[in-house]
């Protein structure tokens, strides 16, 4: 993985944590619990939330470069999400009700996806989302790639699923194409995806599933190709 971070960092009641970017861009997002991000000594107060089921969360952006301390009055989880940024932007935040929220797909492939880093928000490399598919759902379906350069057609992209599992449950991931996976996965478990179709995920019946997507490349902008053999499900 060239263009992908992903850390997951967790805190003890009053603890912290103090770290330079680098010539990564990342975001502080929330998994559960409140924090203080402090960004170049930019403070950011993050609400956060109970678990990633519950609610969106707001969220921090630190460019490259940059001193970043994370403190948290409680436990907490977080997620830091990054890419290798070419350009330094500015620190900012964003409030939980400014995060786009979709409904994408239909029946038992329907999901929502939390595009708080998405192309409208303003980064330089990095592209984030978040999925919740309901129990018994599937979702990155029908499966789609992002790993060739096809003018007007796909961008390459590399990505990070971070997954986690509701009531201690268990999902599933395949990927094909360049490489051949069909994982078990439960909360806490990654899988990183530089190449192939990616999809279905697999929400069994009782377990929700929620995954990160973490995605960088050359160029930041989204461009998928989806199977050919599974996209008239879209018609």
């Amino acid at each position: 993985m060239n263009y992908t971070r992903l850390r997951i960092l967790e805190l003890a009641p009053g603890g912290a944590e103090t770290f330079h970017t680098g010539g990564d861009e990342l975001i502080v997002l929330p998994l559960s619990g409140a924090a203080t991000a402090e960004v170049d000594g930019e403070r950011f107060e993050l609400e956060g939330r109970e678990s990633v089921f519950s609610a969106v969360t707001d969220f921090a952006y630190a460019p490259r470069d940059a001193r970043v301390e994370i403190r948290s009055e409680a436990v907490g989880r977080f997620a830091l999400p990054g890419a290798a940024a070419r350009e330094r932007l500015t620190p900012r935040y964003c409030a939980a009700e400014d995060v786009p929220v979709e409904l994408r797909g239909a029946g038992r492939a329907s999901r929502q996806v939390n595009n708080f880093c998405a192309e409208h928000f303003p980064a330089d490399a990095l592209l984030a989302v978040e999925v919740l598919t309901p129990n018994g759902n599937w979702s990155s379906y029908p499966p789609h790639k992002h790993d060739e350069d096809i003018p007007g057609v796909e961008v390459a992209l590399e990505e990070i699923y971070y997954f986690e599992v509701s009531g201690g449950g268990f999902a599933y991931q395949r990927v094909y194409g360049g490489m051949d996976v069909l994982r078990e996965v439960r909360s806490g478990d990654r899988i990183d995806m530089p190449c192939g179709y990616h999809g279905p995920s697999m929400a069994p019946p009782g377990y929700d599933l929620y995954y990160l997507n973490v995605m960088a490349g050359p160029t930041r902008a989204w461009a998928i190709t989806n199977d050919p053999d599974h996209e008239w499900m879209l018609r």
